[in-house]
């Protein structure tokens, strides 16, 4: 039931420096798409304040979230939730911050205008939406690996592929999300930071 995926191990410490600097020091954070739950984990750990809300689609990440969080005593860390980023139906309806790892590329469109949509929706004013993954930048030379993982997903799935960061950027726009920064990652990866606007 516990699953593990070696990428967690690679980006968490550099992502952990990103979320350092953009996380309020209390609240509830909504991490969506979180996989294995091994993020869940470290991150309720490193932010012992935050009350993190861990979610998946997925009924095998479910129970291996659930399997993760059983090993652990952690008080802020909570049951997992059934969440589909893609519906307008989410369980939680208020959220300090929302993170997403490695979803956009592996999910159709629909997915990143669902999340921009429901971000918009849940997050409170001022509140942040952090994203990790694989991106085209308008302007700046593709990385070969980047390339080769865009061809490799859209032949396991025709939905699926890298999205451009304009796009993303302004299908957050078209939900009061105005993007805040771009920090280049390990692995020609992206953290963006996007911030709700005030009054949205």
């Amino acid at each position: 039931m516990k699953r593990h995926a070696p990428s967690t191990e690679r980006n968490r410490e550099p992502l952990l420096a990103v979320l350092r600097e953009v996380l309020p020091a209390s609240g509830t954070l909504l991490e969506i798409a979180s996989g294995t739950g091994e993020h869940a984990v470290f991150f309720a750990r490193a932010f012992p304040h935050l009350t993190w809300q861990p979610t998946d689609v997925e009924p095998e990440s479910l129970a291996s979230i659930a399997s993760w969080r059983a090993g652990e005593s952690l008080p802020n860390l909570l049951p997992p939730l059934t969440l589909d980023a893609s519906s307008d139906t989410w369980p939680v309806s208020t959220a300090d911050a929302i993170l997403n790892v490695n979803m956009i590329h592996i999910s159709p469109w629909a997915a990143c205008q669902g999340l921009m949509r429901g971000a918009g929706r849940v997050l409170v004013p001022g509140g942040c939406l952090v994203l990790y993954g694989a991106y085209f930048v308008e302007g700046r030379e593709t990385a070969p690996s980047n390339l080769a993982f865009d061809a490799s997903l859209r032949e396991r799935n025709p939905a699926w592929g890298v999205r451009q960061l304009g796009d993303v950027t302004a299908e957050a726009a078209r939900h009061g999300l105005e993007r805040e920064r771009v920090v280049d990652m390990p692995s020609n990866n992206l953290a963006l930071v996007f911030r709700k606007r005030p009054g949205r």
